[in-house]
């Protein structure tokens, strides 16, 4: 995808989130930093990505962020912006690339059901290769430290957990609600520290943690949920809205002091 072909995806992305996301747009435009959208090569195909540096004198440990089941969303390229604000490279790809009308992606397919229904048919393994192929990218440029962690947000949230059985490299997991693995095999292979973050009146997602912390109990490995009392499913995005439930604001703020303190051990 040329630049020009980039703007006119962003604008039309803006349009899809329409003014529900207004304020997150908003944010983006008032940022100091360097954002920006690269290609990331994944086999025959090309992730259309954003990117955002954080303003350090030194190499930044990288963050990949996975979207939401809404895919590529001016609130994701925020939350690329806050770990940037926070002195992390952060990059979201949009795994919908090339899956679009045109080889485009979540811009081009349209209505937020319509990106919903593409994303839930995207192929395991692709997911996994285009992942591993931001992690070679991101970790391979001049501005990073060669460290790179997962964060990924509701349907994203479960991919980072799956992600993190399929990738040995990545040196944290950060799951925001999504669903775990649920075979002793798959959770086997793990070698990163997984770290949980749920909303209490999200029990879909909640009721999956007893099971998990047995399952990585016994495999030896490491999880730490912590479950924010009164928040919701998808707190992270609705606690930044301006018109968001105070509980959900809350939770926000105590997940991303918490997040900082993760990443800074990295």
């Amino acid at each position: 995808m040329n630049q020009t072909k980039m703007i006119t995806a962003a604008l039309i992305l803006a349009a899809f989130t329409s003014s529900a996301q207004d304020w997150a747009k908003a944010r983006l435009e008032k940022s100091p930093r360097h954002i920006e959208w690269v290609k990331v090569k994944s086999g025959q195909r090309e992730l259309n990505s954003t990117i955002a540096y954080p303003e350090v004198k030194d190499k930044a440990t990288a963050v990949i962020v996975i979207h939401e089941i809404f895919g590529l969303s001016d609130w994701v390229r925020g939350v690329t912006d806050q770990f940037a604000e926070a002195g992390y490279i952060a990059i979201a790809p949009d795994l919908l690339s090339g899956m679009g009308p045109g080889g485009g992606g979540t811009a081009e397919i349209g209505s937020r059901d319509a990106v919903t229904k593409a994303i839930y048919s995207l192929p395991a393994d692709q997911i996994t290769a285009d992942l591993n192929a931001v992690m070679d990218y991101v970790s391979k440029l001049p501005a990073c430290n060669g460290k790179v962690v997962v964060a990924g947000f509701c349907w994203g949230g479960g991919q980072t957990f799956r992600f993190a059985t399929n990738n040995k490299n990545i040196k944290a997991a950060c799951v925001f609600y999504g669903p775990p693995p649920d075979k002793e095999e798959e959770i086997s292979r793990i070698t990163a520290p997984v770290y949980g973050f749920y909303g209490g009146n999200d029990a879909r997602i909640t009721s999956t943690i007893p099971k998990t912390s047995e399952l990585m109990k016994k495999a030896g490995k490491t999880y730490e949920p912590v479950t924010y009392e009164g928040a919701g499913h998808g707190f992270m995005r609705s606690g930044e809205d301006p018109a968001g439930k105070a509980a959900d604001k809350k939770a926000r703020e105590e997940a991303w002091q918490r997040l900082k303190a993760i990443l800074k051990k990295i």
